[in-house]
């Protein structure tokens, strides 16, 4: 397809009168390329990656699924509506219990199904089953472990008024604050690791084995990058954090395959589709920059449009993130 579009552009300057060729030209560069076809609404696909490793697509953001003789392990668990399919897909691809879940952020799109989901799985015992004192004695076995840096359960607990902001059944009880936790599960480790980005809450899993990275939000091919200022993010914490997953990934042959990357949305992705998002992030950073360097207003950078050349592919004018929004986060995070 990149090859008709240059043809094209040389027959346009060899022949200018050929004012028809042209205008195909600049018509297929300005149209991304066709959309890829997902599951039905309210439906979920389920793709093997590779290793152990699964994904659900079509439960609101991305699940990840690794399955082994020890148990399963989720990387967040959908919107509470689809929890019951999500349920079922998972048991698609096996009947060991669910021993895991980890939350990459607070938001419902990842953890809404947390509660439902949690409570039908079972923590791997630190004891016998009959062993009543002690630890265990303490804990809650006939649930899922969910896991989470500390700043996501802040939130999630936080009460408005006397209300928390979530129910009890969906906040995760094992939590860690330092860059990374590590867990041995199901023949190889998995690395969560701590990548304040979109909040200062971010965290992404790495199956080390099986060479693939469950990214959340951080990565997201379906619109630009959510800042949630509120919640500790910033656009210079999201390009940061693009740099450090990028040395995580591994590229096979011609920069492709290799380490593969599941985003918060969208397909699988490898290497250099990372490269390709932190490019454009880091581009509009320099272009939001350079005008607040200038002096200008907010305003006046929404009206320059400095995302222009990526619009086609993840703007969005409608919705609960528009294009206006990010260029107004990224403005005043860049303005601090």
């Amino acid at each position: 397809m990149r090859r008709l579009q240059m043809l094209a552009a040389m027959a346009c300057l060899a022949f200018s009168g050929s004012e028809h060729l042209c205008a195909q030209a600049n018509q297929s560069r300005a149209i991304w390329a066709p959309k890829l076809s997902g599951p039905a609404a309210g439906e979920i696909e389920i793709l093997p990656v590779q290793g152990n490793v699964h994904v659900l697509i079509g439960a609101g953001a991305n699940i990840t699924v690794q399955a082994g003789d020890q148990g399963i392990l989720l990387v967040d668990t959908g919107t509470a509506a689809m929890s019951d399919k999500v349920l079922a897909a998972v048991a698609s691809i096996s009947k060991r219990p669910l021993r895991y879940i980890v939350n990459t952020t607070e938001s419902e799109d990842h953890t809404g199904g947390n509660e439902k989901i949690a409570a039908t799985g079972e923590i791997v015992p630190f004891r016998e089953a009959d062993y009543t004192g002690g630890p265990q004695g303490g804990l809650n076995t006939h649930r899922a472990s969910v896991i989470s840096f500390l700043s996501v359960l802040y939130r999630m607990s936080a009460t408005s008024g006397q209300t928390p902001a979530r129910p009890e059944g969906a906040w995760p009880d094992d939590t860690y604050s330092s860059s990374q936790k590590r867990l041995y599960f199901n023949g190889e480790p998995v690395l969560i690791i701590h990548m304040p980005a979109n909040t200062d809450g971010n965290s992404i899993v790495l199956f080390r084995k099986s060479d693939v990275v469950s990214t959340g939000d951080l990565f997201d091919l379906s619109e630009f990058p959510i800042i949630n200022l509120k919640a500790g993010g910033s656009m210079q914490a999201i390009v940061d954090s693009l740099n450090r997953l990028i040395d995580i990934t591994v590229p096979s042959a011609t920069a492709e395959g290799g380490t593969l990357v599941i985003p918060g949305r969208g397909r699988i992705s490898d290497h250099a589709d990372v490269v390709y998002y932190r490019d454009m992030v880091a581009i509009i950073r320099d272009r939001i920059q350079d005008m607040i360097k200038k002096g200008m207003t907010l305003d006046q950078v929404k009206a320059a449009a400095p995302t222009r050349d990526y619009d086609a592919r993840y703007g969005k004018q409608t919705g609960p993130w528009t294009t206006d929004m990010f260029v107004e986060a990224a403005y005043r995070s860049l303005s601090k």
